[in-house]
């Protein structure tokens, strides 16, 4: 029997410091069993706003925005609190969300280093200054532009939450965290281990769950909310970039996704099947990242056919917990039956592994491969959030290149070849934030990240992260 990681069943919203029971209360289901895991608060309007308040009020009376060493130093526990916390974390994820206990782990192993990395820019990211003729001095101050509004979606919440959190805290914002109702009880107990850090001011980081979309509207609206950094889906993103440029309010946009994974007849398939069965499969294919579209040389087709449709159906799907599972549920059965819809569309003759439905209780999917080429089909063009991937031929690079950048999607793409000067060219042609070469999903904390075209605005990680909640203003002082 799972020992439970919930100290408290009943998952509350974290405002100034103390724990608030605002809205209805609802059932959290783990999406694996169907079983109930305990209830949340639904957080309603007047929630969001209370959170608001407490982070402006945190933002103009503390001196968090000036106190680099505060901030480096709570950033730098927070990362050994979450550390502490990992297994709890992880299990907690595993419950709620779905995902094999191993990729949790996986996803909360990287939350400490970018903590860690954040908290060196907090101690060390500056501004500069300089005599541009005689008499004069000029300065550029990089100051946190204030509250942050920060939403988060269900598919990661741990670690998405700490990616935009860790640098909008060290530039010195105060923050509201949109939680997603899906994970609710994962959301209270991540409040729980921030809450905990002996030298975070109260009000700094405020988090409250939502199932609805009334809070993330007032973050966007709200004339106290001076950035939005929002992780999820294009069209969602699109209604917010419009909704904040009303007030001409910064956004921070990571979005969907259609990751090219392009095998050239050089590549090693020994290599490259693992890697692709991976990109379909990993958080059951509920992933911006997710290696949806299997883009193949047309000479070697036949053989990586044979052997990816081998991989896929030996997947091992099943509970998150149970030590074998390598993939596991949807996040509730409404996915399931709207990635089951997509499926049963295509014509029966394009299917190259049926996948679907698994019978019994929990949101079960298995992996489907599917071939086309039309590069108008809905398939290629639009981001299907499951276990699906399409498998499509082209004849040499500059097809592949072509056949790649044929979406409004650009996050990020994956090339697998033996030839390192073809790999740079079409690496560097490729319309996407990130390329991967013999590799795949490999984001670094130094490293920025987001998205082309639909698939984003702005960047995450690296200095251009820091940036997205920082503003800059020049000073001039005449000595004359």
């Amino acid at each position: 029997m799972t020992t439970t990681p919930f100290a408290d069943t009943t998952a509350r919203h974290l405002i100034a410091g103390i724990w608030s029971e605002g809205g209805a209360e609802r059932q959290s289901l783990n999406p694996a069993t169907d079983e109930v895991l305990g209830s949340y608060f639904d957080a309603d309007l007047a929630v969001a706003q209370a959170a608001i308040q407490s982070a402006n009020a945190a933002f103009r009376e503390l001196d968090w925005a000036t106190n680099r060493e505060l901030r480096g130093t709570v950033l730098w526990e927070i990362a050994a609190a979450i550390e502490a916390n990992l297994e709890r974390l992880a299990l907690a994820i595993s419950l709620e969300n779905g995902k094999p206990l191993g990729q949790a782990r996986f996803e909360l192993s990287i939350a400490a280093p970018k903590l860690r990395y954040f908290a060196g820019l907090a101690l060390t990211d500056s501004g500069s200054a300089a005599h541009v003729y005689p008499g004069s001095t000029s300065m550029l101050l990089k100051e946190p532009i204030g509250v942050a509004g920060i939403i988060v979606p269900w598919n990661s919440p741990a670690i998405l939450a700490i990616r935009s959190l860790a640098p909008a805290l060290a530039a010195g914002c105060t923050t509201v965290v949109k939680m997603p109702a899906q994970t609710a009880l994962t959301n209270a107990l991540l409040a729980e281990v921030l809450d905990g850090v002996e030298s975070l001011p109260k009000g700094v980081i405020n988090m409250f769950t939502e199932s609805g979309d009334a809070g993330a509207k007032e973050l966007v609206s709200s004339p106290d909310v001076h950035v939005v950094s929002y992780t999820g889906s294009t069209a969602v993103g699109a209604r917010i970039a419009s909704a904040a440029g009303e007030r001409l309010k910064k956004v921070s946009l990571e979005l969907g996704g259609k990751t090219p994974m392009i095998v050239f007849a050089d590549a090693d398939l020994d290599v490259v099947v693992p890697t692709l069965t991976a990109a379909v499969t990993t958080f059951a294919g509920q992933f911006c990242m997710t290696g949806s579209r299997i883009l193949v040389e047309r000479s070697i087709s036949e053989d990586l056919k044979r052997r990816l449709i081998e991989s896929l159906a030996a997947v091992r799907v099943g509970v998150g917990t149970e030590d074998d599972t390598e993939m596991g549920p949807l996040v509730d059965h409404a996915a399931v039956e709207r990635v089951e819809r997509i499926v049963a569309g295509v014509d029966p003759s394009r299917v190259l592994l049926r996948g679907g439905p698994i019978e019994g209780p929990g949101a079960f999917f298995s992996p489907a491969l599917i071939e086309v080429q039309e590069l108008s089909c809905a398939l290629i063009q639009d981001e299907i959030f499951g276990p699906v991937a399409t498998f499509e031929l082209f004849d040499d690079e500059d097809d592949a290149v072509r056949r790649a950048n044929a979406t409004d999607f650009g996050l990020s793409a994956s090339v697998w070849t033996r030839d390192g000067a073809r790999s740079q060219r079409v690496a560097e042609r490729i319309e996407a934030g990130t390329v991967w070469i013999n590799a795949w999903a490999q984001i670094l904390d130094q490293f920025e990240e987001g998205g082309f075209k639909k698939s984003g605005l702005g960047r995450l990680n690296g200095l251009g992260g820091l940036a997205e909640f920082q503003e800059v203003k020049h000073i001039f002082r005449s000595t004359v």
